[in-house]
């Protein structure tokens, strides 16, 4: 295969093997929509501007149109033999429409064009999570509402600390929910500019013109310092910040429920279709659901340190090394939207033992801040008053009786 797209300047053919290890189509060709979307938007601007002509660009678009349907419905393999998608599409494109196709990248860089589809891709993919993550949080609204008035133990340490209401325990993760979905808000209004036109690194001589691309393609404006446009992935890794923040708190989550659902806590019974056995042990009913949550929580993070240590050390602008930008990011977006997903109907089929939860809120002396503040009311120094239901809670614990009785006993 010749260098075609930028052999002019190279006597010799691209060792296979150099072309095996640059290629990037294995996994960059989930990107074929939003470049193709892209394309159109150029191909049209360039007509606007007498680049090409309006026939031309109308050719250009159709073919692009055909090529995305083809691809959505599955009537098209990926040749691997195209460096990656962007090649791909472009040398698909020349081979149905002839010369023309060749003017589509004029005044345009696949760095310029890579940063855009990044860009898009992680628009759509914000606009997903943000649905998947207002449903989930619904339902925590919903437990909420109903658990209003089920008392539960609270816990510090782990440890029995206060009563409290189930409805308030599911309130405290909606808060955090609520939180993630202020951050994607927040990023999306950080990354949503366009890069394109910014070329190689350093623009174009030609008239282009970046602010109708942007508006054409549903951006707040274009990214002016063209070095930044092509070299900026910060959106990337504050994606990866914020789907790791949203996997930590699934993550505690799942560790709540999981020791809830244990014999020893027994304050949830898993639904059998959320739930899976032993291949030995016929009494198991395990949390596979949670502990794929909470350990996929890793994976996340693992990405997040992973683009982080890619662009630490990259010189402006573009490296061959912002290439390892894509898979972190597909891979961040894929297990999110799985937890996600699974989480929502996993939450609504769970039963909760509120019966039980009560009993445990109403022993094991969880009631024993309430009686200090009772006696702080009643004028006594906070310290005396500590220290008085402490001497009373060690003689319920000596004599195995309930707080309350040894108060009885006492006044």
């Amino acid at each position: 295969m010749t260098n075609i797209i930028w052999g002019g300047r190279f006597k010799k053919e691209l060792d296979p093997r150099v072309m095996h290890f640059n290629a990037s189509l294995a996994f960059d060709k989930v990107l074929f929509a939003h470049d193709i979307t892209g394309s159109q938007a150029h191909a049209k601007m360039l007509a606007r501007q007498g680049l090409i002509s309006n026939p031309e660009a109308d050719l250009i678009c159709n073919g692009l149109e055909v090529i995305k349907q083809e691809l959505e419905k599955g009537l098209l393999e990926f040749d691997e033999s195209s460096e990656d998608i962007h090649m791909f599409v472009e040398q698909l494109l020349v081979s149905r429409i002839g010369d023309v196709g060749k003017k589509l990248h004029t005044g345009r860089s696949r760095n310029d064009q890579v940063a855009l589809d990044l860009r898009l891709y992680s628009r759509d993919a914000g606009t997903d999570i943000k649905k998947l993550l207002h449903d989930f949080n619904e339902v925590l609204g919903e437990l909420a509402c109903v658990h209003a008035q089920d008392k539960i133990p609270g816990y510090t340490h782990l440890q029995q600390a206060q009563p409290i209401y189930l409805g308030h325990f599911f309130s405290a993760y909606q808060a955090m929910f609520h939180r993630d979905l202020g951050r994607l808000h927040d990023w999306h209004t950080r990354m949503n500019f366009s890069p394109l036109g910014a070329g190689a690194l350093a623009g174009s001589t030609l008239p282009l013109d970046r602010e109708w691309v942007a508006q054409t393609l549903g951006f707040n404006g274009i990214i002016e310092n063209t070095l930044d446009a092509v070299s900026d992935r910060d959106f990337v890794i504050e994606f990866c910040s914020v789907a790791s923040i949203i996997m930590m708190h699934l993550s505690r989550l799942a560790e709540d429920l999981i020791l809830w659902a244990t014999q020893e806590f027994g304050f949830i019974t898993l639904d059998d279709a959320f739930a899976t056995g032993s291949s030995l042990m016929p009494n198991k009913k395990n949390p596979d659901v949670l502990e794929l949550v909470r350990g996929k929580s890793g994976r996340v993070f693992g990405h997040l340190m992973g683009i982080l240590t890619v662009m630490k050390g990259l010189p402006l602008a573009y490296n061959k090394d912002m290439q390892e930008d894509k898979e972190c990011l597909f891979d961040t977006v894929n297990t999110l939207v799985a937890c996600l997903e699974i989480m929502t109907p996993f939450l609504r089929s769970v039963q909760f033992n509120t019966q039980l939860m009560e009993q445990k809120a109403n022993s094991g002396y969880l009631n024993a801040t309430a009686i200090l503040e009772s006696l702080v009311l009643k004028g006594v120094p906070f310290r005396d008053a500590h220290h008085q239901v402490g001497e009373w809670v060690q003689t319920a614990i000596d004599k195995n009786c309930s707080l309350d009785e040894v108060i009885k006993n006492k006044l």
